[in-house]
Parts: C-alpha cells; sequence; structure tokens
C-alpha cells in the first residue's frame, strides 16, 4: 500500500480477514512470509499504528470516562498533560462527542462507543490506521453515519487506513481500493481500483450505475472465491462455473 491510501479488505467466511490486521498490527505471529511497514519487519505493535476491532465494549474501560478512555494510549505513549487534553479535546471534536467528555462508555449507544473507540484511534496520530470489521455490530442508520465519518476523518487526517469488511457495498462506498481474497489457503483474488468520485455520500454515491457495476463484480468475486477460484483465473463466470461442476 501506498501512504494515505483507504484500501477495503472483502472475502468470504474464513479466509483469514481478522488474522491478517492483528497479523499486520504484530498481534499475532504468523508462520510465514513477513509483515513490512515502511522499510521495517514488524514483530510486535508498530509505533504510529492504531486499530480499531468489531468489539467496541470490550475494547473502552467502563470504569473510566470518555476522557480518560481516550488519553490512556497517549499518557503510555509519553506525552505531557497539556499535549494529552489538547489530543483527547480534537479528537472528540472530530467524533463529534465534546459535550459527553465525561460520560462512561456504558452511558453511551453502541454507535457512540464505537466513536469513542475511533476517538482514541485518532487521538494516537497513528501513520496507519486498520479497522477490523468495526461497524458488523450497529444499525445500518449509525453504520452509514460512521462510514462518513471514517472518510471525513481518513481525508482530513491523511492517515492510511486499511478497512476489513464482509459487506460489499461498505467495501466499494469507502475504498480507493478494494482487495478480494481467496479462499483458504489465503492469496488476494484481485486488486480492484475504485474508479467513482472521490466526495462521496450516502444517497449520490450509492445510487451511480458505476457503483452497481463494482458491488456487482465484488459480489460475482467473492462467490468465485466461495467456489474455488485462485489468482490467474480468467474470470468470476468461469470460477463459478467450475464451482458447480466440480
Amino acid at each position: 500500500m501506498r501512504a494515505g491510501e483507504l484500501v477495503c479488505i472483502v472475502g468470504p467466511s474464513g479466509p483469514g480477514k481478522t488474522t491478517l490486521p492483528r497479523s499486520i498490527a504484530g498481534l499475532q505471529s504468523i508462520s510465514g512470509g513477513e509483515v513490512r511497514l515502511e522499510g521495517s519487519r514488524v514483530e510486535g505493535p508498530p509505533e504510529g499504528m492504531a486499530v480499531v476491532f468489531q468489539e467496541y465494549a470490550r475494547s473502552l474501560f467502563p470504569w473510566m470516562t470518555l476522557r480518560h478512555n481516550i488519553a490512556l494510549p497517549l499518557k503510555q505513549k509519553g506525552l505531557g498533560r497539556h499535549d494529552i487534553d489538547a489530543h483527547v479535546a480534537e479528537a472528540l471534536e472530530a467524533v463529534g462527542l465534546s459535550e459527553d467528555h465525561d460520560s462512561y462508555p456504558w452511558q453511551l449507544s453502541g454507535g457512540m462507543q464505537q466513536r469513542v473507540a475511533i476517538a482514541r484511534a485518532v487521538a494516537y496520530q497513528p501513520k496507519v490506521l486498520l479497522m477490523d470489521e468495526p461497524f458488523a455490530a450497529v444499525d445500518a442508520q449509525t453504520r452509514a453515519d460512521l462510514e462518513d465519518l471514517v472518510l471525513a476523518l481518513w481525508k482530513r487526517l491523511g492517515v492510511t487506513v486499511i478497512f476489513v469488511t464482509h459487506d460489499i457495498d461498505e467495501s466499494v462506498y469507502l475504498g480507493q481500493r478494494v482487495i478480494v481474497l481467496s479462499n483458504s489457503p489465503t492469496e488476494p483474488l484481485e486488486d480492484l481500483a475504485v474508479d467513482l468520485p472521490s466526495e462521496r455520500d450516502q444517497l449520490t454515491t450509492r445510487m451511480l450505475p458505476r457503483f452497481a457495476e463494482l458491488r456487482a463484480h465484488v459480489y460475482a468475486q467473492i462467490q468465485a472465491a466461495k467456489a474455488g477460484a485462485r489468482p490467474g483465473d480468467s474470470s468470476p463466470d468461469r470460477a463459478l462455473h467450475r464451482g458447480r461442476t466440480m
């Protein structure tokens, strides 16, 4: 990936969509190959990388206020009190929770808790942000709001984002590129450039004929992956046909 890109990763169930970001973040050992960040091999959690998990409720400390939840990794980073306060205030404002800074996670809705998790990652000022199916557990309206929040933060901060999702529409809506994974043993089945306008919104973008074309293409590739397609197969249709006749 190039610095500053937003890349979405999709694939069938079970190929390692969660294992991949955990390995990239140095949170899980790998059996072979290597992960490199800016030319250096990743052998543990690297500086300049933050992760937003799907289980937002488990990633927040219920006995801490939002402000203290967000400040915790900044203290571990060794920042002074003034800088911590400034980063926390900026992050809370970015996710629309400035007035809730003294609330506790259990007092908030699921969508607001996930905003806190995103704010904590933003406050850390990472170069790379990994998001592992972060909106899978929220309702459709909240999901749309959080998708737009991610796009706004990505453009504002210039951070590199790796976004893992099982939602095809979400991958096309958010990504500059969509990487489709094969079934296990996992390989990149396709690296698809998303040639939609850079300015996107939930109504206009999703109504574009090109959005429907890209969505259908990614869907076909995932179905082909389920049927056993491997990199180099000539087309999703052929892989699907092969899967039906095996």
